[in-house]
């Protein structure tokens, strides 16, 4: 019986990290603005911690010291998505990957791509009673 409830319990473990989607944040590049750098690195510990209004205040002045620093956008975009600041997020997350299309952490991440690519032609309801004809 104990080993039963060991299995259940273990699964339960692996299916509640399975269902969990994280997003990771973006370190700055070594070569990056000293400033810059440090407020993103101080934005991604209180984002780690929850903190998100604060993140939003580090990354937001990380941009300010480099505006053409990528991870900074998209860092940003993360925490105004955690506050609901969808638009917001949506303006940062275009900037980062206009600022660097060929870095996939931005391209591929699920929370770019939710912002950023349009609703599929099926999700509008195109079949079933909305269609025209067929009366």
């Amino acid at each position: 019986m104990n080993l039963v409830r060991l299995a259940i319990a273990g699964s339960l473990v692996v299916l509640q990290y399975a269902c969990v989607t994280t997003t990771e944040t973006l370190s700055a590049p070594p070569d990056s603005n000293a400033a810059a750098a440090r407020h993103n690195s101080d934005g991604i510990v209180h984002y780690e911690m929850g903190h998100w209004s604060i993140a939003k205040d580090h990354f937001a002045s990380a941009v300010e010291a480099d505006p053409n620093l990528a991870e900074s956008h998209y860092n940003l975009a993360l925490a105004l998505d955690k506050l609901n600041l969808q638009s917001e997020a949506t303006t940062h997350f275009k900037k980062a990957a206009e600022l660097a299309p060929a870095d996939s952490a931005i391209a591929e991440s699920s929370a770019y791509r939710s912002r950023t690519t349009p609703p599929s032609p099926s999700s509008f309801g195109t079949s079933g009673y909305g269609e025209m004809g067929g009366y």
